[in-house]
């Protein structure tokens, strides 16, 4: 419920402020369980694809955000939980695993499941090479891949400004990827990245970015105090 409020609530602000052009609607499923894989450029991202689609939209959210500190981040970290989003920490192990869980469940209740395959933001506007957990998700629950891409997001905050930018942003969404020639080989590394190579190669056709060789690079750690 705190979803469907919230929703209501942030939909005509965004709208009336940021005015986002989006195109392609009609390639998300209006029932079931699907996939909706996307580029990734700001931590406003997941607002402008939730307020596109009149469906609840679940993302995996990094676990850093989920682990409270200040009272600011503390809110965060309650309104994530509350909404139903999902954590996940960085790296192999079992913290992975149980966020690869918890997304199978989801699609397995018939819902939409938002994720970014370069696993992080691109802090240079590319995009970049796709962590193939996006493939075994999709394989492994049978389910289509809708590609997505923002646009302009990036330009909304800025280092060294403390007021928004009214920049106008674009949600893009394509037709689902044709994943069949890998179906049933979510075991499979070689057919996982090949799909997750398909799979970025649609979000790139979207959001018209220049392509990086690599994976994106981790965000550095913020800076620790010395105590003598």
């Amino acid at each position: 419920m705190l979803y469907t409020a919230a929703r209501a609530v942030l939909r005509p602000l965004v709208w009336l402020l940021w005015k986002p052009r989006v195109s392609g609607r009609e390639h998300v499923p209006a029932h079931g369980a699907a996939i909706l894989a996307g580029n990734h450029l700001s931590l406003l991202d997941p607002l402008f694809a939730g307020v596109a689609l009149p469906r609840r939209l679940t993302f995996v959210t990094k676990a850093e955000f989920f682990a409270g500190g200040n009272p600011a981040q503390r809110a965060v970290a309650w309104f994530l939980r509350a909404i139903g989003q999902l954590s996940i920490s960085r790296g192999a192990g079992r913290g992975a695993s149980d966020a690869l869980a918890d997304s199978l469940a989801v699609l397995k209740d018939g819902e939409l499941f938002g994720i970014y395959p370069e696993g992080t933001r691109s802090r240079d506007g590319r995009l970049y090479r796709g962590r193939t957990g996006i493939a075994y998700l999709a394989l492994t629950a049978g389910v289509p891949v809708v590609p997505m891409a923002v646009v302009g997001t990036d330009r909304i905050v800025r280092r060294g400004r403390i007021l928004p930018s009214l920049h106008r942003v674009g949600v893009r969404f394509g037709p689902p990827v044709d994943l069949s020639a890998w179906a049933g080989q979510a075991d499979k590394a070689r057919a996982r990245r090949a799909a997750t190579d398909a799979i970025m190669d649609a979000i790139g056709a979207l959001s018209g970015q220049e392509r990086a060789p690599g994976y994106a690079p981790a965000p550095p750690e913020p800076p620790t105090t010395r105590t003598v």
